[in-house]
This record gives C-alpha cells, structure tokens and sequence, in this order.
C-alpha cells in the first residue's frame, strides 16, 4: 500500500488528488495539509473532496503526518512548497512536486533539495503535455531558424502565476532545441511600438477567462505557412491523474530529481 500525504489538500487538485487516491487500490490517505487558519483545519479531507468521510483530518502540520507516509504530492504555492521539501528531506520520503510560479532563485533551492530524495517534479503532470514536449523538439529541429515562434496559453481566472509553468517549460523545449538561450530571446506580452519582431525572438502570451483547465499552443509561423502544435486540458482530471501515477512510480525510483517524462513513458 502506497501511503500518501496530499498539499493543499482543499484546493481545487488537491480534492481531486483525494478522489483519485481513493479510487486505487493499492493506495490511500494518510495526510491531507493546508495553511495555517484555514477555515477546513479538522475537517475530513474525503469529505471536503465531495467523497466519504476517510478519517484523515485536515491539518496544517505536516511533520506529524510524515512517519506515516510514503510519498507526498506537493500542489501549492512555492513558499510553502519549499518549507514542505525541507521537511521532507528531514524524513527522507518521496514527494511529486506540481506547484508552479517558482523565481529561478527558488527553483534553485528547489534542485538542490529534490535531489537528495526520490521526487518527480513537473509544470504540467498530463500525459499529452508531455508528448507534445517531445514532439516540440522534433518540429523546431526541423523547421529550424526560418520559423517565428510563439507560445500561447490559456487558464482559469484563478490561476496565480502569469505564464504558466508549462508555458515557460514548452519555450524552454524550443529554445534548447535552436540552441538559443530563453532569458535573451523571450518576450512576455507586447504593448506599443515594439518595432519588427527580431528574428530568434520566442514570444510568450498569458490569457485568463472562466474556467479554462489549461490550453497551450506553440506556433511556427513563416512566409506562406503556420504550423501549430495545441494541447487542451478539458478538465484538471488530467494532472490529477498523472500526478497519482507519479506518486506510485517514484516511491520506488532511485534518489534523485526525476522528470515527469520518465514516469509516463517507462513502458513505451
């Protein structure tokens, strides 16, 4: 039995975390953390999940669920996201990390962390997020320097952070494959005259509305032609999902950081 502690259990994927683990049956709940004064603080996680009561209490303590626990998935905001892997550390137990909206000071911190236990960390848990990265680095490989590249995305009005991390992550994916350097060659947004579009820029564009789940486009455009390569979340199921399957895979995985990749396609 894969024991597990879910973070920010009361938030939107931390109820469908809850209601995915209760459907394995090879894991369960062991822990369900949310902040300090947050009004569902003793509540039953299964019941704040729209499922049966579990018996697991929220609680803002997470040093008293660890002894318990094999694994925690981690989907909250970077401060306390960090505060969580200094603990987890201090256990030694395994943890998926799905937060986003990390400075690169803070994804430093992150790394270094990470790496001394076993922990899958990712923007983005869907599996076809994650195909569409690999397919992203054959297409601008081919298409090359002839292309203009931009990097659309779409999310719920809710949503904190501004792109997205799946957004940074699939210009990352471009920009290493031509071999330029993300920090020189992004552009976040576009406002006045701007002049011509340099040529190797990557452009980056944010847009929030309703209740989108998560829709990403990178366009390859050039003189008489556009290539699109568009993923669309219909639901956060998605990144619950893969999030549990992480949660499965690296308990037993080796120490170190592992990419979400390495999880979904170990059997292809």
């Amino acid at each position: 039995m894969v024991n597990v502690v879910v973070n920010g259990a009361c938030g939107r994927m931390g109820r469908l975390i809850t209601q995915g683990v209760s459907l394995q049956e090879d894991m369960a709940i062991v822990g369900a953390i949310e902040y300090p004064g947050h009004p569902d603080l003793g509540s039953d996680s299964g019941v704040i999940a729209g499922i049966n009561e579990i018996g697991v209490p929220i609680t803002d303590d997470l040093k008293s669920v660890l002894d318990s626990s094999d694994v925690i998935i981690e989907f909250s905001k970077p401060e306390a996201t960090i505060k969580h892997l200094h603990q987890v550390v201090d256990a030694d137990k395994a943890m998926v990390i799905a937060t986003t909206g990390f400075s690169s000071s803070e994804q430093s911190i992150v790394h270094e962390l990470a790496s001394k236990i076993r922990c899958v960390m990712a923007p983005n848990m869907s599996l076809g997020i994650n195909v569409m990265i690999q397919a992203l680095e054959l297409v601008a490989k081919a298409l090359g320097d002839d292309y203009d590249i931009e990097v659309i995305e779409a999310h719920h009005n809710h949503k904190a952070d501004s792109p997205s991390g799946t957004a940074l992550r699939l210009a990352e994916t471009v920009a290493n494959a031509l071999d330029r350097d993300l920090a020189e060659v992004g552009v976040y947004g576009r406002h006045g005259i701007v002049g011509a579009r340099p040529h190797k820029q990557i452009g980056v564009h944010a847009i929030r509305g309703g209740d989108i789940a998560g829709d990403h486009t990178v366009m390859f455009a050039t003189e008489g032609e556009t290539l699109s390569v568009v993923h669309r979340a219909h639901s956060p199921e998605a990144f619950a999902k893969g999030a549990i399957r992480a949660a499965r895979w690296v308990v037993n995985a080796s120490r170190g950081l592992h990419d979400v990749s390495e999880v979904l396609f170990e059997n292809s």
